[in-house]
C-alpha cells in the first residue's frame, strides 16, 4: 500500500475570497496581468500605487508603493510563480520592511472561471503569520476587489 500525504493548511492562517465580476474572464485576466490596468485598482480604496514596476511572467517580480491619503507608504513585492491564461494567476505577496527585507509572505492563487459573460474569482492567500494578518488582508482585498468591479464597468 502507498501512502500519501496532504497539506493542510490552518483555517485561521488562511484567507479565501470568491467572487463574481460582471465581465468576461478574457477581460478579467487582462486587468490582473497587463500594468497600465493593474495601476487603477490594486490598491485598496483610499491609497493609490505611486510607485510600480511589473514583470509579468513566470519568475518574473513585482514591486510597488501602495500610497495612503495622508501620504503613508507601504512597499510590497512578489514574483510571479504561474501564469495559464485566461485560467489563473500564482504569485508570492511580501511587504517590504525599512530594510528592504520582505516580511510576512505568502503565497497568491487567482483562479477565473467563465460563467458565460461573467466571472467567477476564487482568490486563495497563504499562510499568514496570524488570524489578524489575514483579517487585514481580507479588507484590503475586498476594497481592491470593488475597485476591479468599478474598473471593469467602465473598461471595454
Amino acid at each position: 500500500m502507498k501512502a500519501t500525504a496532504s497539506i493542510v493548511e490552518p483555517a485561521e492562517r488562511t484567507l479565501v475570497i470568491e467572487r463574481l465580476f460582471e465581465a468576461p474572464r478574457a477581460l478579467v485576466f487582462k486587468v490582473w496581468t497587463q500594468p497600465e490596468h493593474l495601476v487603477r485598482w490594486f490598491a485598496p480604496r483610499g491609497f493609490t500605487l505611486s510607485a510600480c514596476d511589473f514583470d509579468i511572467r513566470p519568475g518574473g517580480a513585482y514591486r510597488c508603493c501602495m500610497t495612503s491619503e495622508a501620504g503613508e507608504e507601504h512597499w510590497l513585492r512578489g514574483v510571479y510563480r504561474e501564469i495559464v491564461a485566461p485560467e489563473r494567476l500564482v504569485f508570492t505577496h511580501g511587504w517590504e520592511g525599512e530594510d528592504g527585507a520582505v516580511k510576512d509572505d505568502t503565497l497568491v492563487t487567482a483562479v477565473f472561471i467563465a460563467e458565460g459573460d461573467r466571472t467567477r474569482l476564487r482568490f486563495h492567500q497563504a499562510l499568514f503569520t496570524s488570524e489578524s494578518a489575514r483579517d487585514s488582508h481580507r479588507g484590503g482585498w475586498e476594497s481592491c476587489f470593488d475597485r476591479l468591479d468599478d474598473y471593469l464597468a467602465d473598461t471595454p
